[in-house]
């Protein structure tokens, strides 16, 4: 067998795996739907409010597009917001071949164009990710601190009361759940101490220092940078947007229209819990937890639950797959200009 007949059957396993595992989840979002009455609630929909949410998620993209090239800059590079834009939206639309791939793609993509290290681009989307995960850890603490009954009765309830039962049942009484949470951390902790000299010579453990210290680096090249508060600004910007994107679709749903700013960022931050799945682009998973959400929090019927997944995920898959091929398209027959004057000279 051949090294890239090798690559193709393993590409496509991954493939097959995260999709089988993606019509399971949605197996599980949809059972127990009243297919009926789930019907009946999507004739009724306000598609008005659908467009605004997608409105506000083609100015994410900008303003995305925008950071990323900030985040360059300081490199000794100054890429053109097309290219920029364009290389993001690839990114986005490699995203529904595999998880993940579309930070590499998007990458590669606009390194060829600008002719920057793929290297470098790699690190300004791990400091990217870095903000994002201390963006969404905010709205968290926000949502901790002015909506505490009902965020923490739904962890509570979904996540670790049913953990904690199944061990029960297993082993025992609660002490025993606990010491062993406790007990684990503690033996974690000493073992890392105890085989650290070992540790460090394992590669996936210097790839993690490796990042660890890049993370550190970036957001020291974050504090020199010249433009930092339009940095943070875009920062902001995007997570507020994708809170509106988030929130609006509630109003294209009559049973849902009672919903406040607040409840939408509890949304997001669920329906960002079941984006994080190893499926391609939430698949499922965001079905189940935004529908199980919005049923054990607000009381609402698992089917208005589920319609509102629906329309908040389907619309914005298909607007980013949309603007993922134009981008791709402009890309291509860009190369194709570029090939072509080329050869003419």
């Amino acid at each position: 067998m051949t090294p890239l007949l090798k690559k193709t059957i393993s590409q496509f396993l991954k493939i097959a795996g995260f999709l089988a595992f993606g019509i399971l989840l949605l197996y599980f979002a949809f059972r127990g739907v009243a297919f009926d009455e789930l019907a009946s609630t999507l004739q009724k929909v306000n598609f008005w409010w659908i467009g605004l949410s997608l409105f506000f998620a083609v100015i994410s993209f900008f303003s995305r597009a925008r950071r990323w090239m900030l985040l360059i800059e300081p490199l000794g590079y100054k890429p053109s917001f097309s290219n920029t834009y364009h290389s993001l939206m690839v990114g986005y639309l490699s995203n529904y071949v595999l998880p993940r791939l579309g930070e590499v793609t998007r990458c590669v993509t606009l390194g060829k164009r600008e002719k920057i290290p793929v290297d470098s681009l790699i690190g300004t989307v791990i400091i990217e990710r870095v903000i994002d995960l201390m963006m969404l850890m905010l709205i968290l603490l926000i949502l901790l601190i002015s909506w505490k009954d009902k965020f923490g009765a739904f962890f509570s309830e979904q996540v670790y009361q049913p953990l904690q039962q199944k061990f029960i049942e297993l082993f025992g009484g609660t002490w025993v759940f606990w010491l062993a949470i406790v007990s684990t951390i503690l033996v974690i902790f000493l073992l890392i101490f105890l085989f650290r000299k070992k540790l460090a010579r394992i590669t996936l453990v210097r790839k993690v220092k490796d990042i660890l210290i890049g993370i550190l680096d970036g957001l020291k090249t974050i504090y020199r940078m010249e433009r930092k508060w339009e940095f943070v600004l875009h920062s902001v910007l995007i997570w507020f947007l994708y809170i509106l994107m988030t929130w609006v679709v509630v109003f294209a749903l009559e049973e849902l229209s009672g919903l406040t700013f607040i409840d939408g960022m509890f949304l997001l931050v669920i329906g960002g819990l079941g984006m994080s799945m190893p499926v391609t682009a939430g698949f499922g998973a965001y079905h189940w937890i935004t529908s199980r959400g919005l049923m054990v929090v607000y009381g609402f019927s698992l089917e208005t639950g589920t319609a509102y997944a629906i329309l908040a995920h389907e619309s914005n898959s298909l607007l980013t797959i949309v603007l993922g091929i134009i981008s791709y398209t402009v890309l291509m027959l860009s190369r194709k200009r570029n090939t072509n004057g080329k050869t003419e000279s």
